[in-house]
């Protein structure tokens, strides 16, 4: 079976990444797409029809999944909708603006039997798994310690990023990459404490967060910016020795080959993966799994982790203030 993919939104993620990937992808193609400007539609040339109204995409009867690729505050909205319509749920990071949204979600999902999957696209990452691989392992022992970190300086005037409302904001724009790397690092165990501040903008969305995550047996430092220069890192210790990951570890585009660095304390070995494309992969998986063969998604219970975590950092952080 191929998987009819329907995209609601047609912004510069679901031209420029995901509908290249559907176009190369095993199992899949682009049956519509819907936006508010039917002429963004049309550039992604889907095989089906366009739409200027994502309702009606969602009526489509050929369309079997949907990707949702709005902003932040929508995601719940029309992801909920999708479900109830019949459609299988790819939904951009952060799936929700708080956990309460993500359970509804989750709920609409399981009432109609359908998938809803994040698309934190960098977790089928060839490395992510390499890495998760060598920690099932026990290659460097307990982890103890996860340094997480993504920055960049954006050009946002006009941006959706600056809107509170909207979602916008380091923690849920970029942030939400770091919380989880520390989360799978840790082997999906629990926080159970957090502690944080931010620095806040002009417009009212937090322009810098930091936290520190405490784990059962360790605990997680994390940055987020939107105001600082371009860098990103994950580094995870443990008893026995560290995994670095170099170079763009949430953002490794297709053409980029990766790394990473295995030390035990003394030597260091370079693990090299060849380029990919993760968005291709998460979007075969995807299909895969919606058509009942093998493959991997992002549980849903990840996800909402995720969200509960968010929501303890903002909390944690108004009180700082």
């Amino acid at each position: 079976m191929t998987v009819c993919w329907g995209f609601l939104g047609a912004g510069w993620i679901a031209s420029r990444a995901l509908a290249p990937a559907v176009a190369t992808a095993e199992g899949a193609v682009l049956q519509g797409v819907a936006a508010r400007d039917i002429t963004r539609a049309v550039a992604l040339e889907p095989v089906g029809r366009c739409y200027d109204d994502y309702a009606a995409l969602l009526a489509d009867d050929d369309i079997d999944a949907v990707y949702i690729s709005l902003t932040n505050e929508m995601h719940a909205r029309w992801s909920i909708s999708a479900l109830e319509a019949g459609k299988h749920v790819l939904c951009e990071k952060p799936l929700a603006m708080n956990s309460d949204e993500a359970n509804a979600m989750a709920e609409a999902a399981a009432k109609a039997g359908r998938l809803l999957v994040e698309a934190s696209w960098y977790r089928w990452h060839p490395r992510v798994r390499r890495a998760q691989q060598l920690l099932a392992a026990g290659t460097i022992g307990a982890v103890r310690h996860v340094a997480a970190g993504f920055t960049f300086a954006g050009e946002l005037e006009g941006n959706y990023r600056l809107e509170p409302a909207r979602g916008g904001g380091a923690l849920y724009d970029v942030g939400c990459y770091a919380v989880s790397a520390a989360q799978w690092a840790f082997g999906g165990a629990p926080v159970i404490d957090v502690a944080a501040r931010q620095q806040i903008g002009p417009t009212g969305v937090d322009l810098v967060t930091e936290a520190v995550l405490a784990f059962p047996d360790g605990e997680a430092e994390i940055r987020a910016g939107i105001a600082e220069p371009p860098t990103q890192w994950l580094v995870i210790t443990g008893d026995a020795g560290e995994i670095e990951f170099r170079d763009a570890p949430y953002t490794s585009w297709r053409d980029d080959p990766t790394m990473l660095l295995l030390s035990d304390g003394s030597t260091t070995e370079r693990i090299e993966l060849p380029a990919t494309d993760a968005y291709r992969v998460m979007i075969e998986e995807t299909s895969a799994v919606i058509d009942g063969r093998p493959g991997w998604v992002l549980p849903v219970g990840e996800s909402i982790e995720t969200a509960r975590v968010l929501d303890a950092i903002f909390s944690c952080a108004d009180l700082a203030r």
